[in-house]
């Protein structure tokens, strides 16, 4: 059990922008001073290879030109600097040091930047430059020994690229509860965005009303998980942790808290699957130190009494999740 973790993901900071240094020195801080007896590892640079099982060559290429060049806007909000390609690197590798820590610890910990979620096969955006965690995923079913890989996603924003990229994909399911698509960036992440072909019905979104708080995101993720994990039998949990569904956090309009954040991480503590955690998003530095903190200790294993009850808001989505659904899995 490992927190993956380089200062030199600083490099990577455009200090007028929200994703900037102070995110994961946030959380570092936070967790250096929280008592939790972690032990710190440093990541390696992911090869080429690595990143092109994910992404397209002639993308790749430009980013190392256009990071080269001195950097600059890939477009309206996702930077780059002198040292960003090789950031970026750094942190699609400390995603798969991630998925190896899980797979001998129960559970390893990215806190890198910048992050992933967003970045499709193709493309930059979102403040993401490669897919962390797609990387981690293919490192780890290409060559850990991993068949089903199972993918839980609670940043605010639905991560489009990693969704994109395992469209097709039947091995892998993914699973994003995020704000209502046609109220937040990046706009997909809706209901009858399931998966083609033959990954049709392993991409299962959950847009949540604005406003929701602990005990919506409870209930509903208490639904769709346990069910979800126990009919598709996955090798190992991969997650993209995003904390800007904070009731805090700038760029958003959700109101969950720590209690929120603790009960996620228990909840993944209790499938008893390996789990490599991927840092996503999270602006407001204090509420992002604490969640993290609050995360990892349900990570380890500390109880959560929480009492939840459904919205009506949240009970209507949850049966139209049912029907959509309902020839893949039994809720």
């Amino acid at each position: 059990m490992a927190i993956i973790y380089s200062s030199t993901y600083d490099l990577h900071n455009n200090k007028g922008h929200v994703e900037n240094k102070g995110r994961t020195g946030a959380i570092i801080d936070a967790l250096k001073s929280s008592g939790l007896q972690l032990k710190f590892r440093e990541p390696r640079m992911a090869g080429i290879h690595d990143i092109l099982m994910v992404h397209s060559s002639v993308h790749v290429e430009y980013l190392e030109e256009f990071s080269g060049r001195g950097g600059g806007w890939l477009d309206y909000d996702t930077y780059m600097t002198p040292e960003s390609f090789s950031v970026a690197r750094l942190a699609a590798g400390g995603a798969t040091v991630a998925a190896e820590e899980a797979l001998k610890g129960g559970w390893g910990y990215s806190v890198a930047r910048p992050p992933g979620h967003h970045a499709t096969y193709d493309r930059s955006m979102g403040f993401c430059i490669f897919n962390n965690i797609a990387i981690a995923i293919e490192h780890s079913r290409r060559n850990l020994g991993i068949s089903r890989a199972a993918v839980i996603d609670f940043d605010v924003h639905h991560g489009n690229g990693t969704s994109s990229i395992f469209y097709t994909d039947p091995e892998v399911m993914y699973v994003s509860v995020h704000q209502d698509p046609k109220t937040l960036f990046p706009g997909t992440g809706f209901i009858e965005e399931i998966g083609e072909s033959d990954g049709e019905g392993f991409n299962l979104n959950i847009p949540m009303p604005r406003g929701s708080g602990n005990s919506d995101y409870i209930w509903i993720l208490s639904e769709v998980l346990q069910q979800v994990l126990s009919e598709f039998r996955a090798d190992m949990l991969f997650v993209s942790a995003g904390f800007d569904a904070h009731r805090l956090d700038p760029l958003a309009d959700m109101r969950v808290d720590e209690e929120f954040f603790s009960w996620m991480g228990w909840f993944i503590h209790e499938t008893g699957l390996p789990c490599a955690a991927v840092l996503e998003g999270g602006y407001d530095l204090q509420a992002l130190g604490n969640s993290n903190v609050s995360f990892i200790g349900g990570l380890e294993g500390s109880s959560v009494k929480v009492e939840y009850e459904r919205s009506p808001a949240v009970a209507e989505i949850f049966n139209e999740i049912s029907d959509v659904f309902s020839p893949f899995f039994n809720f």
